[in-house]
């Protein structure tokens, strides 16, 4: 493989690290990006920005189940009632959700 750009940074005691500058203008990195990681057999990382394009498999194959479903048996669809959802809203009242937040210790 034929480098085009080399740089380093460091991980801090808390396994985060820094995008040095270079890297973030040759990917097109803003604030909030996120990025992707693919590792090879033998330990090549290639790093990407991450779009979010790539899809699911168990969620493609899920939502087609669904679709499916849906259309064979269109009877058994139904709009989800008011007392569902007075219902779902008082479980989740006092549930408070931080979307940045990591998802376990090791995510920081």
């Amino acid at each position: 493989m034929q480098t085009a750009l080399q740089a380093s940074s460091k991980l801090t005691d808390r396994y985060q690290t820094t995008v040095p500058a270079e890297v973030r203008s040759a990917l097109n990195l803003g604030k909030q990006d996120r990025l992707k990681y693919n590792i090879s057999a033998n330990g090549d990382v290639v790093l990407q920005k991450d779009n979010g394009d790539e899809e699911d498999p168990a969620m493609v194959a899920f939502l087609s189940f669904l679709a499916r479903d849906m259309e064979a048996n269109p009877q058994r669809v139904e709009p989800l009632g008011a007392e569902f959802m007075a219902r779902v809203a008082s479980l989740t009242q006092d549930v408070e959700i931080d979307l940045d937040a990591p998802l376990s210790p090791d995510d920081e």
